[in-house]
Parts: C-alpha cells; sequence; structure tokens
C-alpha cells in the first residue's frame, strides 16, 4: 500500500469543470448524412452484387444462354465466328472495379448498337490461394444483365478459359432496321 501512496502522491483531483465528457468539434448533423446516405444508393443504378459467388476452376468452360436463342446462333457465338465489336479487358482489377466496369461496359454497348464482344478477365491460376475468383464473378454477373442473352468461353486466339464471348440482346432500333430489311425482300 505504501508503494501505491508514493505513487499517487502527486495526482490532484479534478473538479467537474475541467472534466469534460463530450465529443469535440462541431455537431453532427445525422440526418443530413442520413439523406446523403439514401441519395447515393439511389444514385447506383449497378446492381450486380459481390456476395456469395460459387467458384469456378480455372479450366472451366463457362456457357450460358437464354430461352429463345436458337442453336444455331449460339453455336456460332461458341465458335467465335461472330466479329468482334468491343472488347473489356479486366486483368489487374479487384473485384469491385471489375464490378463497375463490367457493368458500364454492357450499357455502353447498348448504347452503341453493339451485340458481340469478349470480356478478358483471366484464369485466375496464378493465385493458389484464391483460384479463379474474377471468373466466378464474371459467370455471376454476365447471368444478372438482362442485356446480355448468351455467353461462352472464347477461342483460344481471343483468350481461351481466360475471356469469353458475350451476345448481347437488339436494340428496339436494331429490331425495326432489321425487320425493315427483311420487308424489302
Amino acid at each position: 500500500m505504501s508503494l501505491f501512496a508514493q505513487e499517487m502522491a502527486d495526482v490532484k483531483i479534478l473538479d467537474k469543470k475541467s472534466l469534460y465528457l463530450g465529443k469535440k468539434g462541431e455537431q453532427v448533423d445525422f440526418l443530413a448524412r442520413k439523406q446523403a446516405a439514401v441519395v447515393s444508393a439511389e444514385i447506383d443504378s449497378n446492381h450486380l452484387s459481390v456476395d456469395y459467388v460459387e467458384q469456378v476452376n480455372p479450366n472451366d468452360e463457362l456457357s450460358y444462354k437464354k430461352e429463345g436463342v436458337q442453336d444455331g446462333v449460339f453455336k456460332r457465338l461458341r465458335q467465335g465466328k461472330y466479329a468482334i465489336e468491343a472488347r473489356l479487358d479486366l486483368h489487374r482489377n479487384t473485384v469491385n472495379q471489375a464490378r463497375e466496369q463490367v457493368y458500364e461496359f454492357v450499357q455502353d454497348c447498348m448504347n452503341n448498337d453493339i451485340r458481340i464482344a469478349v470480356i478478358v478477365h483471366g484464369k485466375g491460376d496464378r493465385t493458389p490461394d484464391k483460384p479463379a475468383t474474377l471468373k466466378s464473378y464474371i459467370n455471376k454477373w454476365l447471368r444478372e444483365l438482362d442485356d446480355i442473352i448468351a455467353f461462352h468461353s472464347a477461342q483460344r486466339h481471343h483468350g481461351g478459359y481466360g475471356a469469353v464471348y458475350i451476345m448481347l440482346r437488339k436494340s428496339a432500333e436494331a429490331k425495326l432496321d432489321n425487320w425493315e430489311q427483311q420487308q424489302k425482300r
């Protein structure tokens, strides 16, 4: 006890005026913060999630087609026989960066009437702890996008299992142009 009393000998008792229990600085307007968060959530129309994803292996083939896509059309896509009109390379991107880029890329393709594109995601075989993470997310996201009607792993000369061909639906204008061309025949 005497050692304790010795150590505490120069300690002074604080009066209530010198005691400060509040935060320093200006008061925070929590209502304004909440409204700003709601507005920023409304601005982001990107519905692609980075939640759970079913992992695919680096050498797995990705393949998907919506109902209504003709078998012959899908076969030509699978074989890489359509001209590639746009390309997106996602190498060295994080999942969040890729999410934003894929969404914007598909929107840009639709705005420019692009029907066939390729997304290079990489195989993901160089990271043994998390193989094919980006490839797995691409497989999930492309299925979630309404504008994508089919996709398939690319041919070797376009990136092989590290890339995917995507087929986008026709815009209303492209459908009308196609209909008019068919009527002239």
